[in-house]
């Protein structure tokens, strides 16, 4: 999986994990939920960034230094 998926797939699930929060009349099952779609979030920003450095250093390569 590319990291562009996988960052999408992260933010989707974060989504995923915030609606059914939203929809749950158990108090402690939506804090759960909010929780899990925190930790995507952080998952994808996680991997956003290293792509960020991963293409800095690629592009440092090229230029030879």
């Amino acid at each position: 999986m590319t990291m562009i998926k996988e960052t999408k797939f992260f933010r989707k699930q974060a989504e995923k994990a915030e609606r059914m929060a939203r929809a749950t009349s158990d108090e402690e099952a939506s804090q759960n939920l909010t929780n899990l779609a925190m930790a995507y979030r952080s998952q994808a920003d996680a991997l956003k960034k290293n792509k960020k450095k991963s293409g800095k250093k690629a592009g440092l390569k090229a230029k030879g230094k």
